[in-house]
Formats: structure tokens, C-alpha cells, sequence
């Protein structure tokens, strides 16, 4: 019986997702709410999109936040980097740089690219931490592994330069390589340059 109740609330959360990618946001927002209210961390994030988005009556940003912070109750990275991106946006009050580099720091250590596109450039560039090449290249490398075709190139960059890790030009080369096969257009002109250097 619990097998069979699984799938059925899976079944359910399936069927919302359907209708919502269908532009039936009624029946989405029905299927959202009934998972937000078994706790179910991914009916809690879209519903808070929802909210977000307005597409509910009565939607609010606060509304979206006690949602998605109890899907990161639950580890749910998505909505962890929600709520930085909240956070950053000043949709939770006045715009605060550390908080929000802290959400993106959890959402990246719970596997979330995104999230580690973010902390990596809160490092970057010194804002809302203490700016730290190290740091930005271990999670700029994250994201590149992710598939962000822009974190592929700086990874690459770093990796000619020795800018926050030993500098390698075997792993500069096969990073601009993974970032031109997605379409950068700056990185197909950089292996070119590589290639005739060598």
C-alpha cells in the first residue's frame, strides 16, 4: 500500500507539472498546493514560483518565501538559490550581499549549478565574501561540470592564467574546448589562437 501511494502522490505532481507547462496555472496551483501540504519540497518550490511569478490570486513575495524556506528545511537546492536570488533581488527587504551569497553557498553544496555560479562569482568578485580566487574556481569549476557554458569559459581562462589554481594548459585547452562544443563563440577563437601557439 505505500508503493501504491507513492506513485498515486507522484502520479498527482506529475499531473500539475503537465498542467502547468499546458497554461492550465488552475489546476497546476491545485496540484502544487496538495504537495506543498504533504511537505513535499518540490510542491512547496513551484508553488512559491507561482508567487512569485503572480500567477496566483494573492500571490505575494512573502507567501513565496515561507515556502521555499520550508523546501530548504528539506535540503531542496532549487530553492535554496531561490531564496538568494530573493535575497539579492531585495524581494525580502534591503538587497543583503552575504545572506544571499550564503543561500547560494548551500544550494551548491546540495549539487545545485546555479547555485554554484553564484557563490563562485560572490568570490569572484569580492561581494558578499571576501573576495577569494580559490574559492571562485572550485565552484565556477562546479558549475562548468553542470553544463554553464560561461563558467566553462572562465574555468578555461583561469586554468591558462593560474588565477586561483595552478595553472595548466592541458586543462585550459579541454575546458575552452567543452565551452566552444556549447556554443561560445569566444572559445572556438581561443583554441584556434592555443593551436597555432603550439
Amino acid at each position: 500500500m505505500p508503493m501504491i501511494a507513492a506513485l498515486l502522490l507522484a502520479a498527482s505532481l506529475s499531473d500539475a507539472l503537465t498542467a502547468y507547462d499546458d497554461g492550465d496555472l488552475r489546476t497546476a496551483a491545485k496540484g502544487f498546493t496538495e504537495s506543498a501540504q504533504r511537505g513535499e519540497p518540490l510542491g512547496q518550490f513551484n508553488l512559491a514560483m507561482m508567487n512569485l511569478r503572480r500567477e496566483l490570486p494573492g500571490a505575494s513575495d512573502a507567501k513565496a518565501w515561507t515556502l521555499l524556506e520550508r523546501a530548504a528545511a528539506q535540503k531542496f537546492a532549487l530553492a535554496e538559490n531561490a531564496l538568494g536570488e530573493m535575497v539579492e533581488q531585495g524581494r525580502r527587504g534591503k538587497p543583503d550581499p552575504a545572506a544571499a551569497c550564503g543561500w547560494f553557498e548551500r544550494a551548491a553544496e546540495h549539487g545545485n549549478g546555479d547555485g554554484a555560479l553564484a557563490i563562485a562569482t560572490c568570490y569572484y568578485l569580492g561581494r558578499g565574501r571576501p573576495q577569494d580566487m580559490i574559492q571562485a574556481h572550485r565552484w565556477y569549476l562546479e558549475a562548468a561540470k553542470a553544463g554553464d557554458v560561461g563558467a566553462q569559459y572562465l574555468v578555461a581562462s583561469m586554468f591558462e592564467t593560474g588565477l586561483g589554481v595552478e595553472a595548466d594548459q592541458r586543462l585550459a585547452r579541454y575546458w575552452f574546448d567543452v565551452a566552444a562544443k556549447n556554443g561560445d563563440v569566444a572559445a572556438k577563437a581561443k583554441i584556434k589562437v592555443l593551436d597555432s601557439a603550439s
